[in-house]
């Protein structure tokens, strides 16, 4: 019998401008498989810089198909340029409110990896990206719900491609770790 391989879902988060749309795509690379892009990036581009609570709602909810549609098909990993624990924080901030389905999503997504990037690269302007001056705050909150949900997470730093080196680093050293602690 044939033993099949779960795919494994590394999220890339952190505050904004910390390499993580960049590190999905090397990291795809580098491993041969997919990633999946930042989904409020693609959907705000389309529908406009201006969104309202309902907006993320409906960011989230394309956030959870495309993952869901994504994960179905083979691999052995499977790099999210962001999670929903970022579009649950942005919905705390600029709404003061989280739907239960968003917190019920979260804590039943099966996740392998967070690699939570740490705002140590300057802060590059997009029309898109709010947050230049709280980044640090950001993080903190990213790592607070990461731990709060108990999900595996390394703390990735560098510039360029030691960044990129740390990543590749934490994903294989938590590859070992849980192929070792399987065969127990």
């Amino acid at each position: 019998m044939e033993k099949r391989t779960l795919m494994k879902r590394v999220v890339l988060t952190g505050p904004e401008s910390t390499g993580k749309t960049w590190l999905s795509v090397k990291l795809a690379g580098h491993y041969q498989c997919q990633f999946m892009p930042e989904i409020a990036r693609v959907y705000l581009e389309k529908h406009g810089a201006e969104y309202s609570y309902h907006d993320v709602l409906q960011i989230a909810r394309l956030q959870i198909e495309q993952e869901s549609q994504l994960a179905a098909t083979t691999g052995q990993h499977l790099f999210l340029d962001t999670d929903l624990i970022i579009t649950k924080i942005w919905l705390q901030l600029k709404y003061g409110r989280v739907p239960a389905w968003v917190d019920s999503a979260i804590a039943n997504t099966p996740r392998f990896l967070h690699l939570l990037c740490y705002p140590d690269l300057e802060w590059e302007f997009d029309p898109l990206r709010e947050n230049p001056d709280n980044r640090l705050e950001l993080f903190e909150m990213y790592r607070n719900e990461i731990e709060h949900y108990g999900f595996a997470y390394s703390l990735i730093v560098g510039h360029g491609d030691a960044r990129l080196q740390n990543a590749i680093e934490a994903v294989n050293s938590y590859s070992n770790l849980s192929e070792t602690l399987s065969g127990f």
